[in-house]
């Protein structure tokens, strides 16, 4: 079975990001349920900018390194089927 396309080895590979990506989700709901910081519109405003852009980049770069890999396994086996 395979999860957004990726088989179980490379879901092992990806959980480097993916632990990151939880850290950041976890961070983006905590302070948006209880604003440790105040809620002045400029600070909170860049703070959670800051926050969902590191965590989209982060989630887009994570989906194209499992692709890479996913290829790179691809193209390894097709070569050891060629010898």
């Amino acid at each position: 079975m395979a999860l957004f396309g990726f088989e179980k080895d490379t879901l092992l590979d990806l959980t480097v990001n993916v632990i990151p990506l939880g850290i950041l989700g976890f961070f983006i709901v905590a302070f948006a349920l209880v604003p440790a910081f105040g809620t002045d519109p400029v600070f909170s405003g860049l703070q959670f900018a800051l926050m969902i852009t590191m965590f989209l980049l982060l989630a887009v770069l994570t989906y194209y390194a499992g692709k890479a890999v996913e290829d790179a396994e691809k193209a390894e086996q097709a070569g050891e089927e060629e010898a």
